[in-house]
């Protein structure tokens, strides 16, 4: 299993100090998630999260952003974050995503090919890059657990750019923070702090995509969702770094 490792000192190196802007969304993370659930994460023998590696995780709640950066700072990563462009305009996030050098995705815009720009020059500093593939949230009502959607050609085409690894995430159990229509969103968020539900993250082993878009992006899909099915099967039942 990846073993946790300490999360980078305030006065690291200068790269490190660099981007202690980008540090501040996963310390948030990592101080608020165990607040509205119990946290538990695993790995597979072999992952490993390397310096310039792309994380593909799966997307099912507005609440699993905050659940994967808190499970990952917790084995020593903090990732540079790909996210919907809508989000640099909440009042306080956006500001805070735009000091911590998170990369915006402009969907359907001409604008989105910078985002794979930015995130090819992220790789090549040294940092991990976060990516939702699926490239949005799906429309369901419930809290019950579902595979992975339709990955988007974004991943494939970052990993083929940039030749870096995939470590596929799963996690589990975010839509019992928050899901649904707004109201049982805003009324999953208030009640998470007294119901704590088991939330699970997975990390799986780093995989090279190989041969063309769609055979790149089925290859990531299919291992994220292997990853997500970890996470779901242990999620009530994980005693691993628990929080």
């Amino acid at each position: 299993m990846l073993s946790p490792r300490r999360p980078p000192a305030a006065d690291d190196d200068d790269r490190h100090r660099h981007h202690r802007e980008t540090r501040m969304l996963s310390r948030l993370a990592h101080t608020l998630v165990p607040a509205f659930g119990r946290l538990t994460v695993t790995a597979d023998r072999d992952a490993d999260l390397a310096p310039g590696s792309i994380v593909a995780a799966n997307h099912t709640s507005l609440a699993d952003p905050a659940v994967v950066l808190a499970a990952l700072r917790r084995l020593g990563v903090e990732p540079v974050v790909m996210a919907t462009a809508g989000l640099w305009r909440v009042p306080l996030l956006g500001r805070a995503l735009t000091r911590g050098g998170h990369i915006p995705v402009h969907r359907g815009d001409r604008r989105a090919a910078r985002a794979l720009d930015l995130a090819e020059a992220a790789l090549g500093r040294g940092r991990l890059v976060l990516i939702y593939a699926e490239g949005g949230i799906p429309a369901r009502e419930g809290a019950a657990e579902a595979a992975p959607g339709p990955f988007r050609s974004g991943l494939s085409r970052l990993a083929g750019r940039t030749g870096a690894p995939v470590v596929p995430l799963g996690q589990a159990g975010a839509r019992r923070v928050t899901s649904g229509s707004p109201a049982r969103q805003l009324a999953g968020v208030l009640s998470a702090p007294l119901r704590r539900p088991a939330l699970h993250v997975h990390v799986g082993a780093p995989l090279t995509l190989a041969g063309d878009h769609v055979t790149g992006t089925a290859q990531a899909h299919a291992a994220v969702t292997a990853a997500w099915r970890t996470a779901a099967t242990r999620l009530d039942a994980s005693p691993a770094l628990a929080a």
